[in-house]
């Protein structure tokens, strides 16, 4: 077994590709591709651009001298698969056919499956996903919603909420496994997740704007006052959704998904900006408090990440209410790419075994 793998990150976004190069966890190159509304443009789906991406990608590595000859895998950012396990997945037939069909929808990560699986195949190396969004370890209590036509559902941060545990796991000089944690991640939506002994047993669906409000979503609201709304005649299905989703909450407060304007502000002596910010944390706390009851009090740790974790203010108005609990340990920002790097290291090492996809059953 060789010391050293090298390992390609593939992250598509909506306008843009990250691609990482690793050797372990050690990053050698790292770069974001910018795609222009104008290259965009003559796609008709997203699925549609995954040549012209992957192309892009080989292109940028041409370039920058890397040869994918020392490759040891590839790895993609999960998409919108059906619900599973957290883990390292490899690439097979029934995972490019839900990711091509887009089987929980249409969103940029499902090219990351693809084109990953694309490239490994030109060099007999391995594709793999790691804790794409739809990982679902929750328990079937936490399903229930309180009306039986509409199930609770697992849609989060999970590749980040898992990576940070991990990280903070190894601080504690133990393994996953060992812990019971409470993660938040604070970014544009926010995901309050109890992790029992390596498995998120609870989370909001951040997807839809559950939970705690945030920059861009309105989080869980007075379900009468918003069923009101809807029948009102003032705004369309699609009007509402974005109501909840991206011009929800910060957004809808103060006209900015920004934290670091928000503080600004702040600082100016805007009193309706503080009310609203501290409102945020406050429903963060609301939140990990009810993650700390899923746990029975036994929580080892509560962790802060996500890039809203860098204002040190913020978290304070979070820890103010939640140390009781536990400890608090913040890992700010989000490192997909290295996150990536760390999942397909743990299968090529043999710490874990890869899993395998099997679609919705």
């Amino acid at each position: 077994m060789p010391n050293s793998f090298r390992i390609l990150t593939i992250n598509p976004g909506s306008t843009s590709t990250k691609i990482a190069v690793f050797e372990n966890d050690n990053a050698l190159f790292e770069e974001t591709l910018r795609h222009s509304a104008e290259e965009l443009v003559g796609f008709k789906s997203i699925i549609d651009q995954y040549e012209f991406r992957k192309n892009v990608i080989l292109k940028t590595l041409d370039e920058q001298g890397i040869n994918l000859n020392k490759l040891s895998a590839v790895v993609g950012r999960g998409g919108l698969l059906a619900p599973m396990p957290g883990g390292t997945y490899e690439v097979n037939e029934k995972m490019l056919e839900d990711l091509r069909k887009g089987l929980q929808g249409q969103h940029a990560s499902n090219l990351g499956g693809i084109i990953a699986h694309e490239i490994a195949e030109q060099f007999n190396i391995p594709a793999y996903i790691v804790d794409p969004v739809v990982v679902d370890e929750m328990e079937d209590i936490a399903r229930i919603s309180g009306m039986p036509e509409i199930q609770r559902k697992s849609i989060f941060h999970a590749l980040n909420q898992k990576a940070v545990a991990r990280r903070a796991a190894n601080d504690l000089q133990g393994s996953y496994e060992d812990f019971n944690f409470i993660v938040a991640h604070l970014g544009g939506g926010i995901s309050v997740g109890a992790h029992r002994k390596g498995k998120v047993v609870d989370v909001n669906n951040a997807l839809d704007g559950e939970g705690p409000f945030s920059p861009e979503r309105s989080g869980g609201l007075p379900v009468g006052d918003l069923v009101k709304l809807c029948f009102s005649n003032q705004f369309t299905q699609g009007e509402i959704m974005k109501k909840i989703v991206g011009k929800g909450g910060l957004v809808a407060y103060l006209n900015t998904n920004d934290g670091r304007e928000v503080r600004k502000m702040i600082e100016n002596g805007d009193k309706d900006a503080e009310l609203v910010y501290q409102a945020m944390a406050y429903q963060v706390a609301k939140e990990i408090g009810s993650c700390a009851a899923v746990l029975k009090g036994e929580v080892d740790a509560i962790i802060l990440t996500g890039g809203l974790a860098y204002d040190n203010v913020l978290v304070g108005w979070i820890k103010e209410r939640v140390n009781f609990i536990s400890d608090v340990l913040v890992y700010p920002g989000e490192d997909e790419m290295l996150a990536l790097a760390e999942g397909g290291l743990r299968v090529l090492t043999g710490e874990e075994k890869p899993k395998i996809y099997e679609g919705l059953k």
